[in-house]
C-alpha cells in the first residue's frame, strides 16, 4: 500500500509499505477513505519531536471503512464506515474510566520514554514517534486500529466524510480547549492562533456561552475565516504595538476572562523573547517557542482561565509565572480526551449545528503529500487545512 513515511527534518515521501494485518483480537484494519494534515504534524515536519526512526508512517486525523475485524471485536463488522480517534485508549483503565480519555495507562508499549522527561505516561497516538508508541498513522491506504472494540465511532450513512473527519482531533480538541475555560455568560474569550484549533475553539466558545470571541494571528486568510465563519473579533498582532494594550482596551481595561492558547510551540512573534525563542529552539537549547502562551498569560485577566490546547513538547524559558501566580491564573491543557465528545459533536454535526468542513482549503491526492506538507507549514496559496484522499 501507498503510505506518507518520515525520513527526517522536512523530508517525508510516499513510499510503498507491506499493508497491515491483524496481529491482536481487538484489533482491526480499516481502509482510508480521508486523512489530513494536522497542525501538530508539522512539530514532527520541523524535527521537533524526538523519537522519530526513518520510514514511520505519519498520520493522526483519518476515518474509513472497516475491511477487517479481530476475533474478539464484537461492536463492529466488515464495511462499517468510522472515524478514528487519534489517542489510543484501552477503555479499562482508571483514566479511561473516568473521561480522561488521553492519558490512559495501557496503550502506550513505550511509555517509559514519556515518564523519563514528564513523570508518567499518557495514552499512545497514531503516527506521533515511537514515545507514543511507535503505532503507524492513518495517512495511507489502510491502518491497524487498535483497541478497535473501544475506540472507533460508527458514522450514520448520509454524513460525507469532510463533515465527520475532524471529530478525529481538531474538532475535539477546539471544544475541549473552550470547555476548559468554564465560559459564563458575558465572558469574553481571547484566542491565540486562528489555525484549525483556534478556529474550532471559537466555534466552540460561541456553542458554550461566549459573549464576545476575539482572535490573534497575523495570516489574512486565517484572521479573513475567524471573522467571517467564526464571528470573532480580530487582532493582527504585526499591526500593533501591543496586543496587550489592544485586548485592554477591547475589554474595558479589564483584560479577557478566557485565553485559549491554540499556537503551542512554533508560535511567531516580533518582540524581543520572539527572537529570543527562535535562536534558542535553533540552538536547541530550548524545546518550545512559547511566545502566544507569555501573552496569553500577561493579558488574561485576574481570576481568569488559561487553556492550552497548543501542543508543547518540553521545557520553557522566562514564563512569567508569577504573573499567573499574581493573578490568581487557572491553567489547564492537555492533549484532548476525544472519546469523550466525538459523540456529542457528531449529534451537532447531524443537526446541522456546525458543517466542520468550512475551514478546508485544499483537497488533494495522498502523492501530494510532501508538497502540501511544505505549501501547509509556510502558509502558502491560502492553505488553512489539508485532507487528502488515498
Amino acid at each position: 500500500m501507498k503510505a506518507v513515511c518520515w525520513f527526517g527534518k522536512t523530508d517525508v515521501r510516499v513510499e510503498n509499505v507491506p499493508d497491515p494485518t491483524i496481529i491482536n483480537p481487538h484489533d482491526a484494519i480499516v481502509r482510508v477513505t480521508l486523512t489530513a494534515i494536522c497542525g501538530s504534524d508539522l512539530h514532527l515536519y520541523d524535527g521537533y519531536i524526538p523519537t522519530m526512526m526513518k520510514g514511520d508512517i505519519l498520520g493522526h486525523e483519518f476515518m474509513g471503512e472497516i475491511v477487517e475485524v479481530g476475533a474478539e471485536v464484537k461492536n463492529l463488522k466488515v464495511g462499517d464506515r468510522v472515524i478514528v480517534p487519534f489517542p489510543i485508549c484501552c477503555g479499562r483503565c482508571w483514566f479511561c474510566k473516568n473521561d480522561q480519555w488521553s492519558l490512559c495507562d495501557n496503550t502506550n508499549p513505550n511509555a517509559w520514554m514519556v515518564e523519563a522527561m514528564y513523570g508518567f505516561g499518557g495514552a499512545a497516538l497514531y503516527g506521533y514517534s515511537h514515545m507514543y508508541g511507535g503505532y503507524a498513522g492513518g495517512q495511507a491506504e489502510y491502518v491497524r486500529v487498535p483497541f478497535a472494540d473501544i475506540n472507533p465511532v460508527k458514522i450514520p450513512d448520509g454524513l460525507p466524510d469532510e463533515k465527520v473527519l475532524f471529530l478525529t482531533d481538531i474538532f475535539p480538541t477546539g471544544y475541549f480547549a473552550a470547555e476548559n475555560c468554564d465560559i459564563k455568560p458575558g465572558d469574553v474569550v481571547a484566542v491565540w492562533g486562528c489555525g484549525p484549533v483556534g478556529l474550532f475553539a471559537m466555534k466552540s466558545a460561541w456553542m458554550l456561552g461566549a459573549s464576545r470571541v476575539i482572535a490573534i494571528d497575523r495570516v489574512p486568510e486565517r484572521m479573513r475565516l475567524a471573522r467571517e465563519a467564526c464571528n470573532a473579533e480580530v487582532v493582527d498582532f504585526e499591526e500593533v504595538d501591543d496586543v496587550y494594550d489592544v485586548l485592554k482596551e477591547m475589554t474595558g481595561g479589564r483584560g479577557p476572562d478566557c485565553c485559549i492558547d491554540a499556537v503551542g510551540m512554533e508560535a511567531h512573534g516580533h518582540t524581543a523573547d520572539a527572537l529570543y525563542d527562535r535562536v534558542k529552539q535553533v540552538m536547541r537549547i530550548e524545546f518550545d517557542r512559547a511566545h502566544a502562551l507569555r501573552q496569553a498569560l500577561h493579558c488574561c485577566r485576574k481570576g481568569g482561565t488559561v487553556s492550552i490546547p497548543g501542543v508543547y513538547g518540553g521545557f520553557i524559558d522566562k514564563i512569567p509565572f508569577g504573573a499567573a501566580f499574581g493573578k490568581g491564573l487557572t491553567l489547564k491543557m492537555g492533549q484532548a480526551h476525544v472519546q469523550k465528545y466525538v459523540r456529542a459533536l457528531l449529534a451537532r454535526i447531524e443537526r446541522d449545528e456546525i458543517d466542520p468542513s468550512f475551514l478546508i482549503t485544499h483537497r488533494v491526492r495522498l502523492d501530494d503529500a510532501p508538497a502540501m506538507y511544505r505549501t501547509f507549514r509556510d502558509k502558502e496559496d491560502d492553505c488553512i487545512k489539508v485532507v487528502m484522499r488515498p
